[in-house]
């Protein structure tokens, strides 16, 4: 099992200034520590929680991608993951192609139907039903993996329609960079990766939980004709793995059972990189074996 870091918490002291050292370091304690992807949210406003407002920090996230691969040799760089409303899909495979190209062929298009609601009014942007938040994502997939093809023809879908489809220089991954669709949903997101995607990135469910969201993709796959050992099974825990390291690796080791070859955490606590150095360091060798 591969470890992934995700960073998504950008209230550090020192403020603004402190954000660009913060998550530089961190990015470089998680690539030395042998991590295998670093991901950023793709929100414009702070999620609310228990702990966190809409006006606390948050950087936009293909910039940040942009300054990472700058720094970084090895890790894939993403999104965890993108909004599909957020951007238009012609200019989003442009996007990760560039991120792709500039960072020697380390992108990954992680996507998803968007949820954030206060967000987007708050910005003046558009907020679909999700039915149609669903349809645009599935347009979305075509026009991207149009893009990354032979074929510069038109797209002509119900919501975009694209007069060409050149993308030159295409990604340095080839065929393409990766896809991962984010989610758990049964009718529509799984379908979807089944579909579509290369990965998919599911919630800590439990294992019960996440079994059976795997049953299900496994239906799908066998509906549309893929097999689903071609798509890569992930998932993101919201556990403090340092708490406890060892139940942390029994946890892991009933996911990999089930399939799951790779798992996100995040740093925790007001040092982001020493807290990713420890945990690359505790968990990585372990991981591997699993």
């Amino acid at each position: 099992m591969k470890l992934g870091v995700h960073f998504s918490n950008f209230t550090f002291p020192g403020g603004p200034a402190a954000l660009a050292p913060a998550l530089a370091a961190t990015a470089r304690a998680a690539e030395d520590g042998g991590a295998s992807t670093f991901t950023l949210m793709d929100h414009w406003f702070q999620m609310e929680s228990a702990t966190a407002v809409s006006e606390d920090p948050m950087l936009e996230g293909y910039t940040s991608l942009g300054f990472l691969a700058g720094i970084t040799e090895k890790m894939q760089l993403g999104l965890l993951v993108t909004g599909v409303t957020y951007r238009h899909p012609g200019l989003l495979a442009k996007t990760v192609t560039t991120l792709d190209v500039l960072s020697g062929g380390r992108a990954l298009l992680g996507i998803g139907a968007a949820w954030y609601e206060r967000e987007h009014l708050a910005l003046g942007v558009p907020y679909p039903a999700m039915g149609e938040r669903f349809e645009r994502l599935e347009e979305t997939l075509q026009i991207v993996k149009q893009m990354w093809s032979d074929n510069n023809g038109p797209y002509s879908g119900k919501h975009y329609q694209l007069a060409e489809t050149i993308c030159v220089p295409q990604p340095i991954q080839q065929p393409a960079p990766p896809i991962l669709i984010g989610g758990g949903g049964e009718k529509k997101t799984l379908r979807l990766v089944a579909q579509y995607a290369d990965a998919c990135n599911l919630f800590d469910l439990g294992v019960d939980g996440v079994s059976h969201k795997i049953d299900v993709l496994k239906r799908h796959c066998d509906d549309v004709g893929r097999d689903i050992n071609d798509i890569h099974l992930t998932m993101i825990s919201g556990d403090d793995p340092l708490a406890d390291i060892d139940g942390f690796l029994e946890k892991m080791t009933a996911f990999a059972a089930l399939g799951i070859d790779q798992v996100w955490t995040g740093p925790i606590g007001d040092d982001p990189a020493a807290s990713i150095a420890a945990v690359t360091a505790a968990l990585v060798p372990r991981l591997a074996d699993l």
